[in-house]
């Protein structure tokens, strides 16, 4: 116990002063997909149909990566460096790679990835694009000033090259090649570098190329890409420009083309006759789609940004491929970070339409709303499709039908709902797809307004004191489901708030509960909400009195002045004055010592004291010349100046006391 001292001089000296929102958005039931590949660049793309793989080329790092139709990598050939060209043999067993850096055509197995021979072109040839007819491996070889045409023949014992097949032709870079699907013996080829524009077509049944037509002055500048039409009659480049150019295969005159975009990388045309055209187009569209015989693009591609520009990724020169027998379009992009990706693209010959759905940013409850909007895309839906509507909200989180509604005019579509419940709901409106369109969806959301939850709770500025059991009942108005109610108190200070009593209210709507009060408290109420209600929260602030207790010990005996009784102390002995308040961190007593004099009490100066941790203090009291004098102390918690605002201001009683010599 640590004693603290008050003196009596101090008395005696006194003797001597909280419109409309419109969402549309578009949605694919194609899983269209795509997967990095461990590739710095990108050359070509080839797809064997039997195996299911795909093989791509990358000549920075001279790799070749087989993978499965996902893009899952299942095998890479290293030290290849320059690769370019791929091409595949006609049963699929055989993958041949052009590498410019050995001067060689190398052959793998399809199956294991294993290279099965290596076949030299010639010193400083630098093969790079290949094809196979004839009964030959067909490649084209050279510089930028100066390409030409080669074959290799590997049927015999040992492999035979012949070089330098149209000396004529002039090729600027080594020449794209492309095999006629109805005259497998007839190959196009095309210059790759800018200086010049070289195009031309060979018959090869002899083993020699024997050219059959040529254009050097249709266009200014290479072409990075190639591709026959299935009747063999048409070939398709992609150039510079924004169109890709369709000659006719007998006598090379440009008669149509596809429109696309900026910088013309790829074409691939499949068997039915379906033409993907590419670009690389950093803020435009990479892929257009034409199904035979039409103009106008069915579908469209625009590869998103993967990089660290806000440049799109690129299609790459050649980086197109069909699946064989299939559907899917493959596609090989690259950035300005050099990663290159694999994309899969299932649905590329259906329309993707679009579906936009337009609904109010707010509404009431229970009162109708109208949701309306279009679906539009290259092909229109015809009048009457159906389209399946779903409502989502808080009672229906996995969706609620409401029905099929049809198409109209001009794409439009219309309906009506009356919300049952608050909060978000959405409004999402879906097409199912066909044969020639992708599904899609679109949605919109509402804020369904709540309504509004009568919710109190009694006692609010009651004051009691320290220790008094207050009742405190909360009362719930109407709602819709939810009848649970909360009961919180948060006493001032650290201590954390605290639940009291979770439970429904009775058929007065009423719950109630008992707290013993220490301190300052705010009780509240609270009601989490349900479907239509609005969550709520009424508060009662309580003040609560400090405890306060004095007592003095150390008197010999009681002396009785009027009706007042003194505990009488001889002035040798010092009184100790205990006092008691509720403990907080940090607070104190306030002790008030007067003295009586001339009929009447006069305070001295009032003195604080820390309490302890037991919310205790003892003070020695210096009684040196207080003989003959009556006094009395108190102690005091005064909200505010006694070190907090935990408690609400509290007096204890007056103690009495006297000395004696």
């Amino acid at each position: 116990m640590r004693k603290r001292t008050l003196s009596t001089a101090t008395a005696l000296a006194v003797l001597v002063s909280s419109a409309a929102l419109v969402v549309g958005t578009a949605g694919s039931a194609a899983a269209d997909s795509s997967k990095v590949l461990p590739l710095k660049s990108a050359g070509d793309i080839v797809v064997d149909g039997v195996h299911r793989k795909v093989f791509v080329s990358d000549p920075v790092t001279g790799r070749v990566v087989a993978t499965d139709y996902s893009g899952n990598v299942l095998a890479t050939e290293h030290e290849l460096y320059g690769v370019t060209g791929l091409a595949l043999s006609a049963d699929s067993g055989r993958l041949y790679a052009a590498v410019p850096s050995v001067d060689a055509i190398v052959a793998f197995d399809t199956t294991t990835m294993a290279e099965q021979a290596r076949y030299a072109t010639g010193e400083g040839t630098d093969p790079q694009f290949l094809a196979l007819a004839g009964g030959k491996i067909w490649f084209g070889y050279g510089t930028e000033s100066d390409g030409s045409i080669g074959s290799l023949d590997v049927s015999g014992t040992d492999p035979v090259v012949a070089l330098d097949q149209d000396a004529e032709t002039d090729y600027s870079g080594a020449p794209r090649l492309a095999v006629s699907p109805t005259e497998p013996n007839t190959v196009a080829a095309a210059g790759s570098s800018s200086q010049r524009f070289a195009l031309a077509t060979y018959d090869v049944t002899t083993g020699t190329a024997a050219r059959t037509s040529r254009n050097t002055s249709g266009l200014t500048g290479q072409t990075n890409d190639l591709a026959y039409t299935p009747d063999g009659k048409r070939i398709v480049t992609a150039n510079p420009g924004k169109v890709h150019h369709v000659w006719q295969a007998s006598d090379l005159a440009e008669v149509g083309t596809y429109t696309s975009t900026e910088h013309g990388t790829s074409v691939a045309i499949a068997p039915d006759g379906t033409v993907a055209a590419g670009s690389d187009a950093p803020y435009g569209k990479d892929v257009f789609v034409y199904r035979p015989g039409q103009t106008t693009a069915v579908r469209q591609y625009d590869f998103p940004v993967t990089g660290t520009t806000s440049a799109g990724d690129g299609l790459v020169n050649g980086g197109l491929a069909w699946e064989p027998g299939g559907s899917r379009l493959f596609a090989v992009t690259d950035n300005w970070d050099s990663n290159v990706r694999l994309h899969i693209l299932d649905e590329p010959t259906k329309s993707a339409p679009t579906v936009a759905v337009k609904a109010p940013a707010t509404a009431a409850l229970r009162k109708a709303l109208t949701v309306s909007g279009t679906v539009t895309g290259t092909v229109a839906l015809p009048v009457g499709t159906p389209l399946v509507v779903t409502r989502y909200d808080s009672e229906s989180p996995k969706g609620k039908s409401l029905g099929t509604k049809k198409l109209a005019a001009k794409g439009a579509f219309s309906f009506t709902d009356t919300p049952a419940v608050a909060g978000n709901v959405t409004y999402k409106v879906a097409y199912a797809g066909s044969a020639t369109h992708s599904a899609a969806s679109g949605s919109s959301l509402v804020k369904v307004a709540y309504d509004r939850t009568a919710l109190k709770i009694d006692r609010n500025n009651l004051t009691v004191n320290y220790g008094t059991n207050v009742t405190y009942t909360a009362t719930l108005g109407p709602t819709y489901k939810n009848r649970v109610v909360e009961i919180w108190a948060d006493p001032w200070g650290p201590e954390p708030k605290r639940l009291l009593k979770r439970g429904k209210v009775n058929a007065k709507g009423q719950l109630a509960v008992a707290l013993r009060m220490t301190r300052d408290t705010t009780v509240s109420a609270v009601f989490t909400g349900d479907a239509r209600n609005v969550k709520a929260e009424a508060k009662s602030g309580v003040r609560t009195r400090a405890g306060v207790t004095t007592s003095l010990s150390g008197h010999y005996k009681w002396t009785k002045f009027g009706s007042t009784n003194y505990q009488t102390f001889r002035q040798t002995k010092d009184p100790l004055i205990t006092t008691w308040i509720n403990a907080y961190p940090g607070r104190y007593t306030r002790l008030d010592l007067q003295i009586y004099s001339q009929g009447r009490w006069v305070s001295g100066e009032s003195e604080y004291f820390p309490l302890d941790s037991a919310g205790k203090s003892y003070v020695s009291l210096d009684g040196d010349g207080a003989a003959g004098y009556r006094f009395r102390v108190r102690s005091a918690y005064i909200d505010g100046y006694n070190g907090d605002i935990a408690n609400t201001t509290s007096y204890g009683p007056w103690k009495y006391f006297n000395f004696t010599k």
